[in-house]
């Protein structure tokens, strides 16, 4: 793997989104999440170039500034390690400013706007699978919506790893664009497969209404 670059690049736009930053790691039919900070989606520019990008924080820093879809941010942040390991592309971001604030009120989604809650109560809440298609097409502003970059232990005896993203809804269940997808499907030692079905999400967030 190409060692990346460690130096800062500067940048600055428009937030379309706030997102929980969470890793995965999954060991066949056991699962453990590491609540690392939020990813910022931004419409702007980095060092030379304009687009869209995605920036991670951690938790302090999404404390101290409340961060929302709307404002106007700069900051100055280094291209990720591993982009196995990280939704972002770019981490170890400092310099962070608001530029701009929100005028309005963030409208009654979906998607859902507004600033993000603390960690603990995504853990609290709890998700649901959620179709990568569909949240590519309407749920990567919400601040429901989550990309998990997911580390597969396939054989904790000889350990070994592989690497995916899965798509995760910490949402209301009434939310009218959510779609679960297929069932995923994790792989385990001597080609055994868990596969994880409904009961897993409906266990997961029982303790849930449905407008919750």
């Amino acid at each position: 793997m190409k060692k990346p670059s460690t130096a800062k690049l500067a940048w600055q736009g428009r937030l379309l989104g706030v997102q929980p930053r969470i890793r995965l790691l999954r060991s066949f039919d056991e699962r453990t999440h590491n609540y690392l900070g939020y990813v910022l989606r931004i419409e702007g520019s980095l060092g030379d170039e304009t687009g869209e990008f995605l920036v991670a924080i951690g938790k302090a820093a999404q404390e101290k500034h409340r961060f929302q879809a709307g404002m106007v941010v700069s900051g100055a942040s280094v291209p990720v390690a591993d982009p196995r390991m990280e939704t972002a592309g770019y981490y170890k971001t400092s310099g962070l400013k608001v530029l701009e604030e929100v005028a309005d009120e963030a409208p009654a989604g979906p998607p859902f706007h507004g600033v993000p809650p603390d960690l603990p109560t995504y853990r609290a809440r709890g998700h649901r699978r959620l179709d990568p298609r569909t949240y590519e097409a309407k749920c990567t502003s919400c601040i429901w919506g989550c990309r998990m970059p997911v580390e597969l232990l396939i054989d904790p005896w000889n350990p070994s790893y592989r690497y995916r993203f899965e798509t995760f809804c910490y949402g209301p269940k009434s939310c009218m664009c959510y779609k679960a997808g297929a069932p995923r499907k994790v792989p385990g030692r001597k080609g055994m497969t868990w596969v994880e079905e409904d009961w897993v999400d409906e266990e997961e967030t029982a303790h849930r209404g449905p407008d919750e």
